[in-house]
């Protein structure tokens, strides 16, 4: 069966990978391609990658323009999808790729965000902890999902599994990231100027200002964390895709090195895309360039009592696009993997 999807706000980072992996899905059938300041521009004037979309042209993000489709994915800046969501039919699968949607708290989203608040959907996150179950579980036969944030997805996945199986404590959580720029989207910003971050390591919503920060406690609340602290830092690095999360965690007093790396694995070893990497070995951002894969490694820290857990993810592939396809796929009854590839792109 196929399905007429269209992808709203296209011309940008997240909208051209949604695309990128749209076009080799074998269920889903581009057929409105939507912007902003792009309209009336054919695709390929703004995505000249994406050479079997060049017949496309951009038109207005207007919910008229998004209406009629089976799918609707949406790559928007935060606080505009709230706007077109609310005006597409209930029978329409919506996947929202901004932060709309994700906020179960009113007062997190006031907190963190600002303006209008428009309601928690099915987080698109399959693999996540919740409540002894997998989120993919929350995601079949949904209309509305909210794709998660990079970051905030990257991190609770690193540290789920430990809370869930009650190895770690969650008061003392501590995740710095080093993070390719195109995930602050494309629009023009000095700090994100090549001259700016070549050469260079900067960080940015340093003490806890980030908004991801809302959404990764929520998270962890629901893998069965009760009160949940985390220092979160992220680093931008002069790599245009990509994230490297380093983040550590004590471990409860009289628990096993074993033990703690049994919760990982039983969490993800029978994932396709979350793996745990064998004891020793940790990723590199460029082991999941393009791929819908994100990689592990784990080491316990005898001395200072934690665990260190290093995640590599391609912050446009799995952490926006490939989750939401993969989430939109799990809604509609295909198989979850569809589309999307296990391998990364190298060198």
């Amino acid at each position: 069966m196929s399905f007429s999807v269209a992808v709203a706000g296209a011309s940008g980072y997240a909208g051209g990978e949604l695309l990128r992996l749209l076009a080799a899905h074998p269920d889903f059938d581009i057929r409105t391609v939507t912007a902003h300041s792009n309209a009336g521009q054919p695709l390929a004037s703004v995505q000249p990658h994406l050479r079997s979309l060049t017949h496309l042209t951009l038109v207005d993000t207007t919910p008229e323009n998004l209406a009629g489709h089976d799918v609707v994915f949406l790559a928007l800046p935060h606080g505009k999808s709230g706007e077109v969501t609310a005006q597409l039919a209930e029978n329409t699968l919506v996947v929202d790729c901004g932060a709309d949607h994700r906020l179960t708290s009113e007062s997190d989203w006031a907190s963190f965000y600002g303006g209008d608040y428009f309601g928690a959907w099915a987080y698109g996150v399959p693999e996540l902890i919740v409540a002894g179950a997998k989120q993919r579980d929350w995601l079949v036969g949904a209309t509305r999902i909210a794709a998660p944030g990079c970051n905030a997805s990257t991190v609770a996945l690193s540290l789920a599994p430990g809370i869930a199986a009650g190895v770690i404590e969650s008061t003392d959580l501590v995740s710095v990231l080093a993070v390719g720029p195109s995930g602050a989207g494309k629009a023009l910003k000095t700090n994100l100027l090549a001259s700016e971050i070549l050469g260079s390591a900067n960080p940015y919503a340093v003490g806890g200002t980030h908004r991801h920060i809302p959404e990764i406690a929520q998270a962890l609340r629901g893998a069965g964390a009760g009160d949940v602290s985390i220092s979160f830092t992220p680093v931008i690095v002069p790599m245009s895709r990509g994230i490297l999360a380093t983040s550590t965690a004590r471990i409860v007093p009289g628990t096993t090195a074993d033990a703690v790396r049994a919760a990982w694995q039983d969490a993800y070893g029978d994932e396709t895309f979350v793996q745990l990497l064998p004891a020793g070995e940790f990723p590199r951002t460029a082991d999941v360039l393009g791929s819908n894969s994100m990689l592990m490694g784990l080491a316990v820290d005898e001395a200072a009592g934690r665990v260190v857990i290093v995640t590599a993810v391609d912050n446009l592939a799995k952490g926006t696009a490939g989750a939401a396809i993969q989430s939109a796929n799990l809604a509609l009854g295909l198989e979850e993997s569809t589309g999307l590839p296990v391998n990364g792109v190298a060198p």
